[in-house]
């Protein structure tokens, strides 16, 4: 129902799609443009991906939405341990977290700064990290009833290595991230 009303909304390319793994635990980190961001990578990939998400947006008309599409609440800010505990079990499964390292919305400013969450759970975990760039997904609704064009693109997973710390591994995420988006969203991480 959901993909429907989005089909409606949007025109979906995706590129990189051999660069999932269709097995074993992985960490899905993407920028953020939207709360409607989820959306689209989870129609674009054949696994399904739990995200953390602000808990704000569980106390709205999404909450139902959201936990159909194996959402769960963080309390951002703060170290939510039940939040790093479940997302930890998630990995341990062999499922796929959805992350978005920056830990909000860029709002179209580029991107900022990103926080080390994700590759302390990739450490932890020994899991790759699958870098996914979203473009489009802020033009959503706005020229309806024309459909938004959305660009999913799945890069390369990145391991951690051994001399890898939260810090290195985030700033070798980021900088990846970065070269695959255009120049204007590139924010803190343009070369």
């Amino acid at each position: 129902l959901v993909h429907s009303f989005f089909r409606a909304a949007m025109v979906m390319n995706v590129e990189g799609l051999e660069n999932f793994p269709l097995d074993g635990p992985a960490i899905v980190a993407a920028n953020h443009l939207t709360n409607f961001d989820v959306f689209p990578m989870q129609f674009a990939l054949p696994r399904t991906i739990c995200y953390m998400g602000k808990v704000e947006l569980f106390n709205t008309p999404l909450d139902p939405i959201l936990r159909v599409l194996c959402a769960f609440p963080v309390n951002r800010g703060e170290k939510d341990e039940w939040a790093i505990r479940h997302a930890r079990k998630i990995l341990a499964q062999g499922q796929t977290l959805g992350m978005f390292p920056e830990g909000t919305r860029s709002k179209g400013g580029g991107l900022s700064v990103a926080k080390t969450g994700t590759a302390r759970m990739a450490i932890d975990a020994n899991c790759p990290i699958v870098p996914l760039t979203v473009v489009g997904s802020d033009k959503f609704f706005r020229q309806f009833p024309r459909r938004s064009r959305v660009t999913i693109n799945l890069l390369p997973p990145i391991m951690p290595n051994p001399h890898d710390t939260p810090l290195s591994l985030t700033d070798r995420l980021m900088f990846v991230l970065a070269s695959a988006l255009p120049p204007e969203m590139r924010g803190v991480y343009a070369e």
